[in-house]
Parts: structure tokens; C-alpha cells; sequence
């Protein structure tokens, strides 16, 4: 694991809270699948060349890299076209390099299937410390300033320095997750510059996709290549779809490719550029055919075996939604001069896309879905197009708004269900955010027995949600009280206080972050540190010190737990970190440098848990948390756990399996 870095942060909650990946359209264009060994060093080929290189950038006020790939047989005495090609939020200009870009290009132009280019691959981070340092997500703003710079600064200096043909028909720009969000939007908004342009798995920085163009029949007539991508298994495919059916309703051409299983790893993005880098520069060319990727067979649901129950979510004596013992779910809806409705699916439901449901005689659309994974998943219905709540389930806010919901029973499961045991309560209380200069809403649990005895005094653990969600989250969908209550009961934890925060801040007279749109950087942190843990401990009965005080979170919230809990050892002695750690730049630099001395380590935090599940975004998830794990241990560390849910994805039931294993972990008696 030696030179790759963990970043500890949840990136898809950013924008969407819980999901899981949506299926492909019908109208996805279908590419081969690259052959065996596309991606690995040959012998006995010419290569090209990888160096780095500095630039002045007037934009950010200093020197910056570059890494700039010539093709094989590269002269001075020729002119080449560029591809400018950009990196995901964790990474910078080694990143493609490291990825396998280098071999994936000599292998190209060993076939002769691409033009010959130059590859500039350059740090998309437009900031003086442009490092993939720390909490990540409180750089996302130099991502964007990364235009400038691109524009002003990067782009003269190629011209200058290397053979290039200087128009916009010999020059690209693509990307991968972040880098894909800045390429449609800087592609898209500056067309005079780039004709080619290509989004891979495309972040949550993409501008929605009726801000990305202007001018609709002026792009589809500059355009030379547009082209979107994602796998199917990536919880960022909505993204992508979004911006596809735009590009649809718009007649703007595109190439839309869904790549079957892929998820969230270079092992798509490998492939991606491989098709592109095909593409582009190449004038009068049709795509080459598309075979190898068969649709998923479309096969309509088997009718369950029995009438099926009201969900847990159902308002009272709400019938529909109903769930089914092999876990479908018979969704109703009452539109009685709507043409077409359809259950929303994607924010987990399944991997099958917005599910069409068949009008009744009284005006009734009814549907029984495929079979659900088990947990909590929120959905809404489509009616000719516009997205409504289900009249009949409770709302949860978890999408940035107020959203549907149902619980998928798992057989078995009853660990976080309300039990007959004694019970804590969730209280509600608002406080005054210096920070901010706003009054701020928190809920917090108190143990079962904390009214009754006024002398005793409890630990506290700081738990945060995801993206888009907020601090309703973790008791209303998350049920954490009847976990801790159960718990607590068994005699399996320690009783202590939860205080569950709204995680987004923006420091008083700065704009505030919508709901899943960012982490509000180290206005939360100072939210946390300065003026939520002070007003904590003058108002309950806590152990006011680091040995009885941890954070933790999931998604986005594991990412706000770990740049706070591991920047600040002396207030927390345990972290934990549910769906939210990403690989990224050098182990040894994150978080100040903590994780340098694994030895030392151990020393200043009791616990690092580190949990995911293995599926669509926690497969990536759980293989960074895996190696951190790995790399800790193997350094003498004896103070981390890593845990996972084998089957389960980005999802409720993973992040409620992952705080009943973590929680009895917490303020037990040294041994």
C-alpha cells in the first residue's frame, strides 16, 4: 500500500444521500468490452512518455504540475492534438498515471486505433496547497477554480511548450468522478475551446443538467463528441442519467455508454478512456460497433406468493405500500387523469430503473416491484414525469427534501425494533451557534434512567448523518435509540448520551450549504469543537473529557467524524467511520499527519472503526477501508477494527448494522 493514501470521507452522500445504483436506460449505447490485457504494460511495443511538468499560474498565484503524456514516435517537427484529461476528487496528476492511463494509451496507438495525442493530466485542485491532504471535501470550491487556471493559465503554457495544434477541433477534455463533473462543465461552457468532451462517472459537482448548456443547437453544432459514461453499480449513475436525458429532450448528439457491474473504480474509467481516446480527433468516423454488452433481460415480475403486509413506514391505516415475505413490495397510486406514472427507484429500490405501473379501471396505478434488499429505502412516484411523495408513508428527510419511504423486513433482524426493555429518550433542543451566529437544532439521546438518578454523569458520543440528510436521520430512519435501548438492556454497552447534529455550516455571513451539498468545511468543525461539545457539557450531566467522548458518522457524516476526531485527539479517544473512507494521495500525510506512526497512533485514540458494506459505492469503500486497516495493523497499531456487511450496499441497514457492533466497543472498563 506504500505511496496511495486513504481519505476518510463519504463522496456520493455529498449530493444524494443513500444510494443505490440505477439501472441503465434502454437507449444506452452499447460499446465492446476492451480486450483481455488492454490495460496491462506490453513487450515488444513502442511507448510513449510520462513526465512531469511546472507551469506558472497566474489564476492560483503559484508554480503547479502537470504530467504530460507524447505518444510514441513523438517529434517537435509535428503538430499534435491535446487531451486534456482530469482526476477524481482524492487524486491529482499522478492519479491517471497510477490508474493505468500510460499503458491503456501505448496499447491504443500499438494497434493503431487511436490518433496520436498529447495527454496532459493535470492537478485540478486550484488552490496554493494543491496536496490531497486531510478533509478533501472543504477543497471542492478550488475545483471549480481549476477553470481559470485551466483557461489562463495551463492551456497557454501546453501551446507554448509543446507541438500542439491550437484550435478547437484539436482539443479534449474528459474526466473521472470529479474531474467528469468538471469536464462537462467546463467542456459544455466553453465550446469555442474544446470540441471533444467526455464525463466518466460524473460527480455531484456537475451543474444540473439544464445549466450545463446555453445554447442547445449552437453546442450540438460545435459539438464534435460528446460522450457519458457510468456503470450501472455506481451510486453516481443518476448523474450521468441526468444529464443523458437532457442531452435526449434537447437533440443534442451523445454517446451514452452504461457499463454493465461497473462501479465506482478505475477499472471503469480504464475502460472509458480506452473508447474515447478511440474517438476523438478522428473526423467523418462512426463509433466503432457496439456489441458486447447486452441489455439486462427484461422480465416482469413474478406475482408474489402472498397478499403482503402495510409497511413500517405506512401512515395509519394506510394499506399501500405493501411488503411481501419474499420481499416485493405492491406500491398503489390514485391518479386518475395521469398517462403515466411510475415508482421512483433511485435511491435504492433496485437495480431496474423507474418502474412503470398499470392503470385500474378506477384510476388506481398498481405495481409489485422485484424483490427489495432488505432495510430502509426511499422512493416517490413519477406522474407524467413530476415526482410526488406516496400519500401513504411517512416522509423521511433524507434526499435534500422531504422523501417516501419503506422498510423491507430482513427475517431474523430485529436488533434496532422497539422492544420491552427500558427506553431512553430523544430530546430536542435548540442552541446558539457563535460560529454561525444561528440558532441551531440538534436532537439528543438520553439513556434509559437519566432523569432518575441527577448524580450520575455519562459519556457522549457525537454521531452524524450522511448527505442530504439531516439530524432526524439517524433515530427516524436509523432507529439508533431502540439500538442503544437493546443494547443497554443486554448489558452490552455502557449507557451514555448521543448528540446527533445537523452537518452543514457556513460561517456567519457566508452562504450555507444545501442539504447534501457539502460537509460546510471547518465552519462544522468549528461548530463541533467551539460551540456544540461546551454546550453539551454545561447542559448534561457528561464525563467531561477525551477519554469519554467519541464521533462517528456514515457517508458524509464518517467523513465530518474523521477530519474532526483524528485532527483532534485530544477531545476524542474513539472515531468511527460507517460507508466513508476513500483512497487518496499518502496514508502518512492524512489528518496532520496521525496516521504516520501507526505505533503512536494506538496511543491517541482508544478505537478507529472503520465499517462498509461491499456493494455499488462500498465496494470501492470497503476495499480503501481494508487497505488502511491493513496498513495500520501491519504498523503495530492495535486500536482499529474493520468490519463490513457482506451483500449490502450504501444503504440504512448497513449503517445500522455498523452502530450495533460499534457502539458496545465504546467507554467499556479497561482491562
Amino acid at each position: 500500500m506504500s505511496g496511495r493514501t486513504l481519505v476518510l470521507a463519504a463522496w456520493v452522500a455529498l449530493a444524494c444521500g443513500p444510494v443505490t445504483a440505477q439501472p441503465k436506460d434502454d437507449k444506452a449505447e452499447k460499446y465492446p468490452a476492451p480486450p483481455k490485457g488492454y490495460d496491462q504494460k506490453r513487450d515488444g511495443i513502442e511507448r510513449g512518455k510520462a513526465e512531469v511538468v511546472e507551469y506558472d499560474s497566474t489564476t492560483v498565484g503559484n508554480k503547479r504540475k502537470a504530467t504530460v503524456y507524447t505518444p510514441p514516435g513523438y517529434s517537435k517537427d509535428k503538430k499534435y492534438p491535446v487531451l486534456y484529461l482530469l482526476h477524481g476528487i482524492g487524486g491529482d496528476e499522478n492519479e491517471w498515471p497510477k490508474g493505468g492511463a500510460i499503458a491503456v494509451l501505448d496499447n491504443l496507438y500499438a494497434d493503431k486505433k487511436a490518433v496520436p495525442m498529447i495527454v496532459v493530466m493535470p492537478n485540478g485542485r486550484a488552490q496554493p496547497n494543491d496536496r490531497a491532504e486531510g478533509d478533501v471535501f472543504r477543497t471542492a470550491p478550488a475545483f471549480a477554480k481549476f477553470e481559470g487556471d485551466l483557461l489562463k493559465d495551463l492551456i497557454p503554457f501546453v501551446e507554448k511548450t509543446y507541438p500542439v495544434k491550437a484550435d478547437r477541433e484539436s482539443r479534449a477534455l474528459a474526466g473521472l468522478s470529479m474531474g467528469g463533473g468538471q469536464s462537462l462543465n467546463f467542456g459544455l461552457g466553453n465550446l469555442d475551446t474544446f470540441a471533444w468532451v467526455g464525463g466518466f462517472s460524473s460527480a455531484p459537482n456537475t451543474k444540473k443538467p439544464e445549466d450545463l448548456i446555453k445554447d442547445h443547437a449552437d453546442a450540438a453544432k460545435k459539438l464534435k463528441l460528446l460522450y457519458v459514461a457510468c456503470g450501472d453499480k455506481d451510486g453516481l449513475i443518476r448523474i450521468s442519467e441526468g444529464v443523458h436525458k437532457m442531452l435526449d429532450e434537447k437533440k443534442v448528439p451523445h454517446e451514452y455508454r452504461v457499463i454493465p457491474g461497473g462501479a465506482h473504480d478505475f477499472k471503469v474509467w480504464k475502460s472509458d478512456l480506452y473508447h474515447f481516446a478511440q474517438l476523438i480527433f478522428k473526423d467523418g468516423e462512426k463509433p466503432a460497433e457496439k456489441k458486447d454488452e447486452p441489455k439486462a433481460e427484461k422480465k416482469e415480475p413474478a406475482k408474489p406468493a402472498d397478499d403482503g403486509k402495510p409497511s413500517a413506514t405506512n401512515l395509519p391505516n394506510a394499506q399501500f405500500p405493501k411488503v411481501h415475505a419474499d420481499g416485493r413490495a405492491t406500491f398503489q397510486f390514485k391518479a386518475p387523469d395521469a398517462k403515466k406514472v411510475q415508482v421512483f427507484t433511485n435511491y435504492g429500490l433496485g437495480p431496474r430503473g423507474n418502474w412503470d405501473m398499470v392503470k385500474g379501471d378506477n384510476g388506481v396505478w398498481t405495481l409489485t416491484s422485484p424483490p427489495i434488499v432488505p432495510g430502509f429505502h426511499y422512493y416517490g412516484f413519477l406522474v407524467d414525469g413530476v415526482f410526488v411523495n406516496d400519500p401513504g408513508t411517512d416522509t423521511y428527510f433524507g434526499t435534500g427534501k422531504p422523501t417516501s419511504g419503506i422498510e423491507i423486513p430482513e427475517k431474523g433482524v430485529d436488533f434496532f425494533h422497539a422492544k420491552d426493555v427500558p427506553h431512553g429518550e430523544v430530546r430536542s433542543r435548540w442552541y446558539t451557534s457563535k460560529t454561525t451566529g444561528q440558532t441551531r437544532h440538534i436532537q439528543v439521546y438520553t439513556p434509559p434512567g437519566y432523569d432518575a438518578d441527577p448524580k450520575a454523569k455519562y459519556p457522549v458520543l457525537y454521531l452524524q448523518h450522511g448527505g442530504g440528510e439531516d439530524e432526524t436521520g439517524w433515530v427516524k430512519q436509523g432507529h439508533m435509540n431502540f439500538i442503544l435501548d437493546n443494547l443497554i438492556a443486554e448489558k452490552k454497552a455502557v449507557p451514555m448520551i448521543v448528540v446527533m447534529e445537523r452537518g452543514y455550516a457556513a460561517r456567519a455571513g457566508e452562504q450555507p450549504a444545501a442539504p447534501g451539498r457539502g460537509m460546510g468545511g471547518g465552519a462544522f468543525e468549528d461548530v463541533v469543537i467551539k460551540d456544540l461539545i461546551p454546550m453539551i457539557d454545561a447542559t448534561y450531566r457528561t464525563l467531561a473529557d477525551r477519554d469519554h467522548r467519541a464521533i462517528a458518522g456514515l457517508s458524509m457524516g464518517s467523513g465530518q467524524a474523521l477530519q474532526i476526531g483524528l485532527t483532534h485527539t485530544d477531545t476524542f479517544s474513539a472515531v468511527g467511520a460507517f460507508s466513508g473512507v476513500f483512497r487518496q494521495g499518502d496514508v502518512k500525510a492524512a489528518y496532520g499527519g496521525v496516521f504516520a506512526d501507526p505505533v503512536a497512533f494506538d496511543k491517541k485514540v482508544s478505537l478507529l472503526y472503520l465499517h462498509s458494506g461491499d456493494q455499488g459505492l462500498d465496494a470501492g469503500i470497503h476495499k480503501a477501508a481494508s487497505d488502511l486497516y491493513d496498513y495500520l495493523e501491519k504498523g503495530g497499531a492495535k486500536n482499529v477494527v474493520f468490519r463490513d456487511l457482506k451483500g449490502q450496499g450504501h444503504e440504512w441497514q448497513t449503517w445500522r448494522v455498523a452502530f450495533h457492533d460499534f457502539a458496545p466497543r465504546l467507554f467499556q472498563p479497561k482491562k
